[in-house]
């Protein structure tokens, strides 16, 4: 097996998006305000979906209404 083949490809904010099923505004908040894992590289926001996997398991993306209410 190569080194090329165990290195995860970097994906940008539009595939995310596509991923997830949420809109362009929902991930650059979850950038900004919930951490979420991605990469400023020039002027576009990169991701391994991995990383992105990994933060919705860890409640990255719940609702903060949720959380209020209890």
């Amino acid at each position: 097996m190569s080194v090329s083949e165990n290195i995860e490809k970097w994906t940008n904010l539009k595939d995310v998006q596509e991923y997830l099923g949420v809109g362009r505004e929902t991930l650059l908040q979850w950038i900004s305000k919930r951490d979420m894992p991605a990469y400023k590289v020039g002027r576009r926001w990169m991701f391994k979906l991995s990383e992105v996997d990994e933060w919705i398991r860890s409640g990255g993306a719940a609702d903060d209404t949720e959380k209020k209410g209890e």
